[in-house]
């Protein structure tokens, strides 16, 4: 749908300027636009790097095997269908620290790996099973406690203090899993 929404946008803009005589603020307006996005992807670029090479030194210490036994009892609790298998487990429980750490991307693949893992449980592969509803729900309201994409953002746009939005988000993302696995919780007592 967008590949059809963002030509329409970019074709009536076009005519809009023609007609109305501001050819000129439609170049600036892209070449300025273009810059923009250059410096945003830059920041984005640091950023990711930053956050993913701290995420490969934690690989290699004991950090993550640390902070997997500090959700194991988290996971247990949220995805009882998931008893015995641990690889399962293992996967979301990654998936959960990068989303923490505000690790979008190395969050991702995380996710679809833990997700194909549930999928080959899945007796019925037409349906999601109950733990892939709750990790869908997690996954996309998950608590952050360092939003490094929004505080990319702030700097990007000059800022005075990008991370003033860590509170906030602390609390939005809070409020925003807490109703989430609530709210899948009682769905998926309703259905059974």
């Amino acid at each position: 749908m967008l590949n059809i929404l963002w030509p329409i946008f970019i074709i009536l803009s076009f005519i809009y300027a023609v007609f109305s005589g501001k050819i000129d603020s439609l170049n600036t307006g892209i070449f300025n636009s273009l810059a923009e996005a250059v410096e945003l992807s830059i920041t984005f670029l640091g950023t990711i790097c930053l956050w993913n090479g701290i995420m490969e030194i934690a690989k290699n210490t004991s950090l993550i095997n640390k902070l997997n036994n500090l959700l194991k009892p988290l996971i247990n609790f949220l995805f009882p269908e998931l008893k015995n298998k641990e690889k399962a487990k293992q996967e979301i429980s990654m998936n959960m620290i990068a989303n923490i750490l505000g690790l979008g991307n190395a969050a991702t693949p995380l996710g679809i790996k833990a997700m194909k893992t549930m999928q080959k449980e899945n007796k019925n592969k037409d349906v999601l099973t109950n733990s892939m509803m709750m990790f869908i729900v997690i996954n996309t309201a998950s608590i952050q406690l360092i939003p490094s994409n929004v505080i990319a953002i702030r700097t990007s746009l000059n800022s005075q203090n990008p991370s003033l939005i860590i509170i906030p988000v602390w609390i939005a993302t809070i409020i925003a899993a807490s109703v989430g696995i609530l709210v899948t919780k009682i769905l998926i007592k309703k259905v059974k």
